[in-house]
């Protein structure tokens, strides 16, 4: 069953002007990864610093294994970097109403 992920990210004041350069090298990879029916980035329109990606998985075990690669070496990105706290991590599967 597909899974959807909503990753919350508040990035620091200073980090807004480089987002767009480290999250499109990121998500290359994450676009990339076995089991990634797509990737969309959302800015809010009332704040710079708030942003959410929103990830398509094609099933709970793709995803898994994805956030399992990316608290690896080979799998970490700078994102981590621009972020005024920790991301929030939800993720969503259809309903059956």
């Amino acid at each position: 069953m597909t899974i959807t992920a909503l990753l919350e990210l508040t990035l620091t004041a200073a980090a807004v002007a480089d987002a767009p350069r480290v999250l499109t090298e990121t998500l290359t990879a994450t676009r990339a990864f076995e089991g990634n029916e797509g990737v969309e980035v959302l800015h809010d329109v009332a704040d710079p610093t708030h942003v959410v990606v929103v990830e398509r998985w094609a099933s709970l075990a793709h995803d898994d294994a994805y956030r399992a690669w990316r608290a690896t070496p080979e799998g970490a990105s700078e994102l981590g970097t621009l972020l005024a706290e920790p991301p929030r991590l939800t993720r969503w599967e259809p309903s059956a109403s």
